[in-house]
């Protein structure tokens, strides 16, 4: 039996052709969309991310501008700049562009009231003109913690109040929030079946494995370009494709919560660059010690980090099954 020898681990093992993977993505793109989903184009959200930039612009590659519809979809709390960055995005691409403000729709379900009434269980003085954020603790290169999630209130005048979150409010919390997203990918369907397109899902491998979406909300999707790449992969790509630099620079943040919380913070705990090569050297067979000489840590920190992909893995599969079906038993 002969074993193929992986090559020597490095800090440039995740590095892409990016013009050869922008080709071999927009044939994908052009064939999915148009010969097995027999769609005319694409609606993509675009929310001034690096993720949501790189699809619509790959979607343009394979179908061409007239073919892309970007969809803005902001409501009451989301940042002005992811406005400002779609709308450049937009206009670099020559794409059509429409805005769709959730926020009464999101009001009309209850999102902010739910939140808020769970909120205020763990903080009583919460109140309308104060923010929130949801984070957990810091680096897993700093120290081996659990993935225990904590509130962070900031009142009008600046004063912070962090407290760990019981698992009750938690859950209500996360409930309520989740409405952001699911309203948002029931408008893009309305605006992809209006004119016969297919809508574009944003996920990269990290958000998709370790289970940092909401299934039926950013989710539900026809078909996902770039999903089986590393978020570090995906700048390579933006680099490329040349998306406008202040998106490039922009920390990556799911626009959830009205106090701001980067991706980093709220739930993947490390730099990207760090995470991504040892997710990938240890999925490929590298040994921790390997690992841990090319990127300068300790063998104990990649070991860290390795738990940490399996249990996030693990504890979010129900996220990537499928409705579950009895089989007829005749």
């Amino acid at each position: 039996m002969t074993f193929l020898k992986l090559p020597v681990f490095s800090k440039n093992i995740l590095q892409i052709d990016a013009p050869q993977e922008t080709e071999r993505i927009t044939n994908w793109i052009k064939t999915s969309v148009l010969n097995d989903l027999h769609r005319r184009g694409v609606v993509v959200g675009i929310s001034g991310g690096i993720d949501s930039s790189v699809v619509a612009a790959l979607c343009v590659r394979a179908l061409g501008n007239q073919k892309v519809l970007g969809i803005l979809l902001p409501e009451s709390e989301s940042s002005p700049e992811s406005k400002q960055l779609a709308l450049e995005l937009a206009k670099t691409l020559g794409i059509e562009t429409l805005t769709e403000d959730i926020s009464d729709a999101l009001r009309g379900a209850g999102c902010y009231q739910r939140r808020d009434e769970a909120i205020r269980r763990v903080v009583p003085q919460f109140g309308g003109a104060w923010k929130s954020k949801i984070t957990l603790p810091g680096s897993l290169l700093d120290g081996q913690t659990l993935n225990v999630f904590y509130l962070t209130v900031v009142s009008p005048d600046g004063e912070e109040i962090t407290k760990r979150i019981p698992t009750a409010e938690f859950l209500q919390i996360m409930a309520a929030s989740n409405f952001k997203q699911r309203t948002r990918m029931a408008m893009l369907y309305y605006h992809a079946e209006r004119k016969n397109y297919a809508v574009a899902g944003t996920a990269n491998k990290n958000e998709h494995d370790l289970g940092f979406f909401v299934k039926y909300g950013d989710g539900g999707v026809d078909l996902s370009p770039i999903l089986h790449l590393f978020k570090s992969q995906v700048y390579q790509l933006a680099k490329y494709l040349e998306i406008p630099s202040e998106i490039q620079q922009r920390p990556p943040t799911s626009d959830t919560y009205s106090a701001g919380s980067t991706q980093e913070e709220f739930f993947f705990r490390l730099p990207f660059e760090v995470l991504d090569l040892i997710w990938f050297g240890i999925e490929k067979g590298y040994s921790p010690s390997e690992i841990a000489a090319h990127l300068e840590l300790s063998e104990e920190q990649v070991n860290r980090i390795a738990l940490d992909i399996q249990q996030k893995k693990r504890t979010t599969e129900y996220l990537r099954r499928p409705p579950l079906q009895l089989t007829p038993s005749f």
